[in-house]
Formats: structure tokens, sequence, C-alpha cells
């Protein structure tokens, strides 16, 4: 295409994006200096031969965001192509075209949208351009999420840190529409409430939705729900256990947990207050046990150098769970700490099961929700783990 600029990508970068990595860091890349960040670029070898075009950010040490690999014209309607194609994984996801749902209707690189985050609730858009490319682009996508969703609001969630290492603003507004308020969304049959506009990242956590719901389904008995943050994960399991208790540092969390828990009519739910090792600890020392437990934390690990620190957490959490589990029970145990990968994960929480002198089945390995896929060869994207293990 005429006019376009080339960045040339080093040969360590190429073996990079042969591997089905997406990703080019500044130090495999040879660019222009009369770049300023957010172009659509042209990449090529050292030898000159054509790779893909992709996002370029000055400010980043991710110099380089693969958007496509062939000899296409990167413009509107190749971005509503993209749109369209991320509407289709979520439509066969989710084929009830029930509109009271919530799902990410648009997952960044996996998606083939690097720097783009679009999560729905229900009829509102809550959306993140996490890029110079994207942010500067943020107009022409709001355009194209109306057209595509028809929504009542489109909320932007640019109030997100990450936005710092592209020397972006942290900003938060309406893109179309006029503020929604909190609204109510289905998770299963229970029935949650986010505020897109003031709420946690955009609104919810949408990622552990599939999780949540199975987790109910294995709920029995006296439970416990630990990081329990808004109760999400505590009434899934109060469709089958008998008492749940819900355990959260915030008390800001357990009133909104409290408020769910009484939408959705479920009184068997106990929202309590505490350090969640703390009172774990306590549980142990009380001779206490329970048939269900939940452990979702927060990222233990969110850097390379304190993925040690997290490991020790993750470690004692799954050894005091794993204390207080009846015969029979269930643990769903999750990381969403990417620096702690699956296999280390699963290492930690059996040496916990062996401390504890348990004898643990596997029963199933989990991942995000389907509507946040993971794309092959990017590892970065494959965050979270979660399993569900039933004591012996």
């Amino acid at each position: 295409m005429s006019g376009e600029v080339a960045v040339v990508v080093s040969r360590h970068g190429v073996d990079r994006l042969r591997k089905g990595h997406v990703w080019v860091y500044r130090s495999d890349v040879r660019a222009p200096s009369e770049l300023r960040g957010g172009e659509v670029v042209r990449l090529e070898d050292e030898r000159g031969h054509f790779l893909g075009r992709a996002f370029y950010g000055k400010t980043s040490q991710i110099s380089v965001r693969l958007l496509t690999r062939e000899e296409e014209p990167v413009d509107e309607e190749f971005f509503a192509r993209r749109l369209s194609g991320a509407k289709a994984l979520r439509d066969a996801t989710w084929p009830d075209p029930e509109r009271r749902r919530a799902a990410r209707v648009v997952h960044g690189e996996s998606d083939l949208l690097p720097g783009l985050i679009v999560d729905r609730y229900a009829d509102v858009l809550s959306v993140q351009t996490l890029i110079e490319a994207t942010e500067a682009r943020r107009e022409m996508f709001a355009s194209l999420l109306e057209a595509q969703w028809s929504p009542r609001a489109i909320v932007e969630r640019n109030d997100a840190k990450v936005r710092a290492h592209e020397g972006l603003p942290l900003r938060k507004g309406m893109l179309r529409g006029s503020p929604p308020g909190p609204v109510e969304f289905l998770e299963g049959e229970v029935r949650l409430v986010a505020d897109p506009l003031e709420g946690q990242k955009t609104g919810a956590f949408l990622d552990q939705a599939e999780n949540r719901i199975e987790a109910g389904r294995y709920a029995h008995g006296r439970a416990l729900d630990c990081f329990t943050y808004g109760g999400a994960f505590a009434l899934q399991l109060a469709r089958r256990a008998e008492r749940v208790l819900a355990v959260d540092i915030s008390e800001d969390a357990a009133a909104l947990g409290r408020e769910a828990a009484r939408r959705t009519g479920a009184g068997n739910v106990e929202f309590l207050v505490a350090n969640a090792f703390d009172y774990l600890k306590d549980q142990v020392d009380e001779g206490e046990q329970f048939d269900t437990i939940v452990l979702d934390p927060p990222a233990f690990a969110k850097t390379r150098g304190s993925a040690d620190a997290a490991l020790r957490g993750y470690k004692e959490i799954n050894l005091r769970a794993f204390q207080l589990l009846s015969p029979g029970g269930v643990l769903v145990t999750a990381s969403c700490s990417f620096h702690v990968g699956e296999a280390l994960f699963e290492e930690t929480v059996l040496s916990a099961a062996a401390d504890a002198q348990r004898t643990v089945q596997l029963v199933e390995k989990r991942g995000a929700a389907r509507d946040h896929p993971a794309l092959l060869g990017v590892p970065e994207t494959r965050y979270l783990k979660c399993l569900i293990l039933r004591a012996l």
C-alpha cells in the first residue's frame, strides 16, 4: 500500500511471530523516527519480505502488535469484520438471544484486536482502549460497536493502570448515551448487578463466570467462599449448599454481596469481613470442617519477581483449605496470576494436599470462560487457572 511505513523486525522477532505470538518487543524492532505511535505499519524482515500489518507503539516496550499476516488494507471495514468475527464466537457461545446476560464480546489480542476490551452487561457496553492505536480510534470503535450491538449506552473504562505503560492518561466516562447506573444481569440462574461506570474493572469479573456456575453444580453441605468480593461464587454455591460463609477483607465488597444475596433471594449466605488468610487459619485451629470451599484470590503475582511470594500465598491458602475439607468435600481453587503458570500452580496445590495428608481427585481443569478465548502461541492470554478437586 502506497504511503505506509515499514518497520523492520529482527530475526529473533520474526521467529517469535512465526511461532504464533503477536507481540514484538522494542529490542527486536527498527522503526523510522517519524513514527509517533498508534499507526498501522507494514512489518518486514531484514530482507524486506512482508510479515504482516500491525499497530505500532512508541511508548510501550511492546512496539508491535500484529493485526494480520495477510496483504490486506487495515481500514474501518477491516475492523468491522474483526468485530463481526468476535461477535460470531459469542453468538455461538451463548446462542440464546437473552439480552440480560453479561459477556466479554472483544478480548483484545485473542480476537486479533489488540488493546481493545469490550464487555457487555445486558444492553450496556463497557469499553477499554488500552494502547495508543486503539485510543486514537476509540470513536471509530464506538461507532462500529453501536452498529453491531445497538446498546443503550457505551461506557469508557480507561482508568486501567496498564494505560500508564503506553503513556496514556486514566479516564472514564461515556462514549455513547447517558450514564447507565447499575445494570442487572443473569449469570446462569443467579441475578447479579454491575456498575459499568463505577464498578471494578469494566463493572464485574466476567472471566470466572462459567467456573462459578460449575462450582454451583458441585456445592453441597456447609460451604466457604474466600475472597468473595461481591459474592458471585457464593451465590452460585447457595443454590445447592445448605449454608454458605462468604469472606472478604472489604466491608464494601461484603455490602455488595449482601445486596446481591437479597436481590436473588439467597437467604442461606452470610458475608463476613475478615482477612481470608487469618480466617482460614482460625477455622483450622477451631477444628471446623466444610463440604465445599472456593478460593478465588486476586492476582498474587503481578510481576515475574513476585512469583515466589505468590507461590507461598497459594500454598498457604490451599493447605488450610485441604485441612478444612470434609471427606468427599470439593475444593474449587483458582489463580489469575499469569506469572504462575499452570504446571507450577498444580504443583503448588499438590504440595499443599501432600502436607495436609490428603489424597485428592482432579475432577475438572478449567480456565477462563469461553468468551475469554486464549490465542495459541500467546501464553499471556491464558492466565486463569481453575481446578475442581475432591478430597477422598
